[in-house]
């Protein structure tokens, strides 16, 4: 990302850096040695981890972002892994998109070797391969955002991450998304704050679209939570699980952070 992106292209900037990237691993491995670590690894139950008692939290890393711009320059996935381990995380979101947030695949790996929780590959992901790169590098689930693609290409990206015993979190910002994601047979749907087109967020979108969301889909509450009083207000709103970055890589202490934002949940 360059500063002199206009914001309205953002989000199409990111995707059209993350289709190049892809282009360029395709060729890195055989499809035999690929399909062989894709089936070498089994996935565990990154849904299950979101609904124990109380609020969860899905603990990202990432060592920039294209709003904020660099969050920390010693950016070390494993220790971050281990830190977010000892707070009580549920799970841990691992951003692998490299032009905007700095990441790359690799970085699940790192993060697998040291940590039993679930993890999150977290990219602007459009195309299959990705979702048995996702379980083939150590994920248990992987984000697709619904403003990314149409909604066909949604449903068959969802049945894909089934197909591969891959959780998908569906990540969706407004009304049409939200449909388009049950539609397409989301079991867990991330109500994203923050819109990906011009970075702005909004708090009060998971209270507002709560209702509009199934019985039995777990409700993940992303993007611009900071406080006890921020996390406080997604558990009451209805969700099940919240996922925290820019705090987490901004705290001192972040297993401290991660028990102050859900030991009052119990």
């Amino acid at each position: 990302m360059t500063a002199q992106t206009d914001p309205e292209d953002l989000l199409a900037s990111l995707l059209a850096q993350a289709k190049v990237d892809l282009q360029r691993r395709r060729h890195l491995i055989a499809e035999d040695e690929f399909e062989r670590a894709v089936s070498a690894y089994s996935p565990r139950d990154f849904a299950a981890a979101l609904q124990s008692p109380g609020l969860s939290v899905i603990a990202e890393m990432k060592q920039r972002t294209p709003s904020l711009g660099v969050l920390t320059d010693a950016y070390h996935p494993a220790d971050l892994a281990r830190r977010y381990t000892e707070g009580g995380a549920a799970a841990i979101s691992v951003l692998t998109h490299m032009a905007g947030f700095g990441g790359r695949p690799e970085h699940v790996g790192a993060v697998r070797a040291v940590t039993s929780l679930p993890i999150l590959r977290k990219d602007f992901i459009t195309d299959p391969y990705e979702i048995a790169e996702a379980r083939a590098s150590g994920a248990d689930a992987v984000l697709l955002i619904a403003a990314a693609m149409e909604p066909e290409l949604l449903g068959r990206l969802v049945a894909s991450a089934l197909h591969r015993e891959v959780a998908a979190l569906v990540e969706v910002h407004d009304e049409r998304e939200l449909d388009a994601a049950v539609v397409a047979g989301a079991r867990i749907v991330g109500v994203n704050h923050r819109n990906l087109r011009t970075f702005e967020v909004d708090l009060g979108l998971t209270e507002r679209l709560r209702t509009r969301i199934p019985p039995g889909v777990i409700v993940v509450a992303e993007s611009g939570i900071h406080s006890v009083a921020d996390a406080r207000r997604m558990h009451d709103a209805g969700a099940d699980a919240i996922l925290v970055g820019e705090e987490l890589m901004r705290a001192s202490d972040p297993s401290a952070k991660i028990r102050e934002l859900t030991q009052w949940s119990g």
